[in-house]
């Protein structure tokens, strides 16, 4: 039997860029599984924001990332790819935090070189451990885990207060120390982004914007200028946590609207359908069980 872990290594090797949404729920997930993709990342970022209410600023902790990620994992057949954002300490902590998620049910886990607490890649003020520290701590993640096809990817962001050059060093030094997959994280131009894909040694992934740039970042390339450059996976972590956010506001400011006037609203073009919602949700398969498992007493008193 195939394992996650398994199709996701193979999803990154594949001949083609792998995509990977950013998810945070079991809306987003269950609708990035429907709508045919088939991996996905776990969006640190959408978890602290919509779970605790806090921006991405090391708020959260190993256990609430952990056991948000298992939920998200147990209801969606896709290969997810979580975000353990330093590892919650040292090389030691590193060891229980990969083995953690692998309980989860993710198929891989991101480790990152920032100092704790860390912060959303493209806030100022980051600051990142020594290079020797991240090596070890990518060795620890890689010795930890019990799958051998589960995917450690590391993180760095190093380019940002050190540089391009010291970025692509220490993707190389954690590809050494047995990486699957690199992240240089926050690059702000296209030359940087082709000299990583073309200096690292390793797999390299890159992380696209989707209508949140209000501040520089990583350039908005297509998926197919990518593939070009040569990344092999990219995640678009905020799209669906920020459009989700922008459809709420939307939504509650036609509401708040309708108790000035005192006139009922029926907005079907801001919100899903009951029957959609149920759809996307899975319930025809809670159906499927009900029919097989139910007496005939209990489905008559359910549904006539």
């Amino acid at each position: 039997m195939t394992t996650k872990s398994h199709r996701l290594r193979e999803l990154i090797a594949g001949p083609r860029i792998l995509v990977m949404p950013g998810v945070y729920d079991g809306f987003s997930a269950r609708l990035t599984e429907r709508m045919g993709f088939e991996a996905a990342m776990l969006s640190g970022a959408g978890l602290s924001e919509s779970h605790l209410g806090q921006p991405d600023v090391g708020i959260m902790g190993l256990k609430e990332n952990v056991d948000a990620s298992h939920l998200i994992a147990s209801c969606t057949e896709l290969p997810l790819l979580a975000d353990g954002d330093t590892g919650y300490g040292n090389a030691v902590n590193v060891h229980f935090t990969v083995r953690a998620f692998e309980d989860a049910g993710v198929a891989g886990v991101m480790i990152e070189d920032q100092v704790w607490p860390k912060r959303c890649g493209h806030m100022a003020g980051k600051e990142v451990i020594d290079a020797e520290e991240g090596v070890q701590k990518i060795r620890a993640a890689v010795d930890a885990r019990r799958d051998p096809d589960f995917v450690i990817k590391a993180r760095t962001d190093a380019a940002g207060p050190l540089g391009i050059e010291e970025a692509i060093r220490r993707a190389n030094q954690y590809a050494e120390a047995g990486a699957d997959l690199i992240f240089a994280d926050a690059l702000l131009n296209v030359k940087d982004m082709e000299r990583v894909v073309k200096e690292v040694q390793a797999p390299m992934a890159v992380n696209m914007g989707f209508g949140i740039r209000k501040r520089p970042t990583t350039p908005l390339l297509s998926v197919r200028q990518l593939e070009e450059i040569g990344f092999a996976a990219v995640s678009v972590p905020r799209m669906l946590s920020a459009a989700a956010l922008r459809g709420m506001l939307n939504a509650v400011a036609v509401f708040k609207e309708s108790l000035e006037t005192g006139e009922a609203v029926d907005r079907p073009d801001l919100a899903v359908s009951f029957d959609e919602l149920n759809e996307i949700m899975g319930f025809e398969f809670i159906r499927d069980l009900e029919s097989r498992y139910l007496t005939e007493e209990q489905l008559k008193v359910k549904y006539g």
